[in-house]
């Protein structure tokens, strides 16, 4: 007589919670909320795991499919519900990257560009900047040597631009109010300089224009995610823009960090980034997180995206802008 209850049949998915996908459904659930809630993530721990997290946060994705594959074997349907989770929550938060840009033409056409100081051919990266026919460019590690390189090729191109210690701004508009910014962290000499302010004067208008080149990070395993002094940057940084009087306003550079790192909280708190399109431009040659930042205020980023490789570290990203309320030039 056979047992009453005998078990599963071949190829029977399973409800149960006590089953072999327990493991796999409190990993997606544990994933989901690392996803929603990564602003929990304490940072005051030793190494930053809270920043850590959030500069590589879209990449928590790529756990989804794993997961469900691993769910498919054991037939378990707790553990492949639990896996549309962290599938919703990565949506929610970057969904919107996947989506197509409007249609509308942009009012003004950026390019930001950490340009290397080991660049081996600023020539070459500079013909190629200035073949992406941008209104503005921002560059971040120029040196004094390579600085008439890029000069001279994007003079025919661009008859405006400033320099202030190793950021420059180049423009196809007249530049007026031009001075350096100071996001220099404690412990460093007068000659470290990497902000600049400048007004374009644009056919729809005067725009404020941000250059800046935060610290570095470093990451080691005994020290973690090191980013003191990029955080401290950014604070001053933040501090500039929300004294800054005039509308719209474009920030460019190198922020040595993605958007969702709680680290430049300062700057994105009273910025508007990008809403779509991932646009990874570090490291040139495996891009996996986009630390060169195109954001606004009174105005919006309607598309972004990463040109090909020059001669630097990082790629390009090109921005597409559009002033959020249309008026007469000044």
């Amino acid at each position: 007589m056979a047992e009453q209850g005998a078990g599963r049949r071949p190829g029977q998915w399973s409800w149960s919670w006590r089953g072999r996908g327990r493991v796999l459904a409190g990993a997606a659930v544990l994933l989901a909320c690392l996803l929603v809630f990564h602003g929990v993530v304490p940072d005051a721990l030793p190494g930053r795991p809270g920043s850590l997290l959030e500069t590589f946060l879209p990449w928590l994705g790529l756990a989804v499919p794993v997961l469900a594959a691993l769910a498919l074997p054991r037939r378990s349907a707790v553990a492949g519900l639990a896996a549309l989770l962290p599938a919703a929550a990565w949506l929610a938060l970057f969904g919107g990257h996947l989506l197509p840009g409007g249609g509308r033409a942009p009012d003004l056409l950026a390019v930001q560009h950490n340009v290397s100081d080991e660049n081996p051919d600023p020539a070459g990266t500079a013909r190629a900047l200035a073949a992406a026919g941008a209104d503005l460019l921002a560059l971040e590690e120029l040196t004094p040597a390579a600085e008439p390189a890029y000069a001279a090729v994007l003079a025919p191109q661009y008859p405006y631009h400033a320099v202030a210690g190793t950021v420059g701004l180049w423009s196809k508009h007249p530049l007026a109010d031009v001075r350096p910014v100071d996001i220099r962290p404690s412990g460093l000499g007068e000659d470290w300089n990497r902000g600049l302010r400048a007004t374009a004067r644009t056919p729809r208008g005067d725009v404020a224009v941000y250059v800046a080149h935060l610290p570095s990070v470093r990451l080691s395993p005994t020290h973690g995610f090191g980013s003191a002094r990029r955080d401290e940057s950014a604070a001053l940084l933040g501090a500039a823009i929300a004294a800054e009087p005039t509308d719209p306003l474009i920030l460019l550079g190198d922020l040595n960090s993605t958007v969702d790192d709680r680290g430049l909280d300062p700057v994105t708190s009273r910025m508007d980034p990008p809403s779509r399109d991932f646009a990874f431009s570090w490291p040139a040659s495996l891009p996996l997180a986009r630390i060169d930042q195109v954001m606004t205020r009174s105005a919006s980023v309607t598309r972004i995206r990463s040109l090909p490789a020059t001669g630097s570290d990082h790629l390009p990203v090109a921005a597409h802008i559009t002033w959020r309320a249309r008026g007469p030039a000044r």
